[in-house]
């Protein structure tokens, strides 16, 4: 019989603008998690970075303003890269508490920033990662767009691991990407706290015949600096995200959530024999697929702006 692995997702709040801050809250949870037995931790979506729900960064159509470029500034002064400091900290951890860890950042590449979910092996440090290919609305005025080349899966100790953030859930055709690559562990850090995510993490589950873990903030306007502008009423007053994080097994069953308005860690124990029982009748990309009728071909190669030769 396969081995039972236990698995967490983290409920908690960045610390805006604070990237080192952020990592030392990061680091303290882990230890936490696997002092609870996790084998594999799940941090939302820019965890370290910070999502600025609510700002506009001075940016309506056609106007730019000084203020919201200080705004921007500040933010990509939070944001980290994938060989810097705060990675390499957390690497460190993972390795010390012998945990699996997929946490959503705020990375600087160049002069762009992206929104990415990183893989830590305990063992080797950064093992993967994935930029969101399709930032949604607003999103798109301070996040790149990544490419084919980070849909990555690897291997962790309670299966293999794949990221889709946030709204890329939405699109069937990633999904089936994901499917194809072999995910057995489904991880989609969010910024989504709407109750009607739950569905779309349960269709997945059943959908890809995976373990969906998604983790999303409990995170309120306190926890901003005093001068940061929310320029827009927020659904839910003072706070900004409500959480709303879950596991759910390959037969749509939820093992732990949703939970909202609190910060927590969600454990659940996992056996991949569920996966396999579960195609018995259902395989998106094999003996369900039609590749007669529908074919999906993926560009992996990593695009540049400017090459030389």
């Amino acid at each position: 019989m396969p081995e039972m692995r236990r698995v967490a997702v983290v409920q908690a709040a960045t610390i805006p603008f604070d990237a080192e801050a952020s990592t030392d809250k990061a680091v303290h949870l882990l230890a936490e998690a696997a002092e609870g037995g996790a084998t594999v931790v799940v941090f939302p979506e820019a965890f370290i970075g910070g999502y600025p729900k609510g700002s506009t960064f001075g940016s309506p159509v056609g106007i730019r303003t000084e203020r919201g470029r200080d705004e921007y500034r500040r933010y990509a002064d939070a944001a980290v890269e994938i060989d810097g400091a705060e990675l390499a900290r957390l690497s460190e951890a993972a390795r010390a508490q012998g945990v699996f860890v997929v946490i959503g950042v705020i990375e600087r590449l160049g002069n762009t920033l992206y929104c990415t979910a990183v893989m830590i092996d305990p063992s080797v440090g950064v093992a993967g990662l994935h930029r969101k290919l399709m930032p949604t609305g607003a999103e798109r005025l301070i996040w790149g767009f990544g490419d084919g080349s980070t849909l990555d899966t690897v291997e962790s100790p309670a299966g293999r691991i794949g990221t889709v953030i946030c709204w890329e859930n939405y699109m069937p055709l990633l999904r089936q990407a994901m499917y194809a690559k072999g995910v057995e562990l489904y991880c989609a850090p969010t910024a989504d706290d709407r109750p009607t995510w739950a569905a779309t993490m349960t269709h997945i589950a059943m959908e890809g015949r995976t373990h969906v873990l998604s983790a999303c903030q409990f995170i309120t306007k306190d926890a901003y600096p005093a001068d940061h502008p929310f320029d827009t009423d927020l659904p839910h007053g003072e706070t900004v995200m409500r959480g709303g994080s879950m596991i759910v097994a390959p037969s749509g069953e939820v093992l732990a959530g949703p939970i909202f308005d609190e910060e927590t860690i969600l454990y659940a124990d996992i056996d991949q024999g569920r996966k396999a029982r579960s195609h018995l009748d259902f395989d998106a990309v094999g003996h369900y697929a039609r590749p007669d009728v529908f074919e999906l071909r993926i560009n992996t190669r990593a695009q540049r702006s400017v090459v030389f030769d």
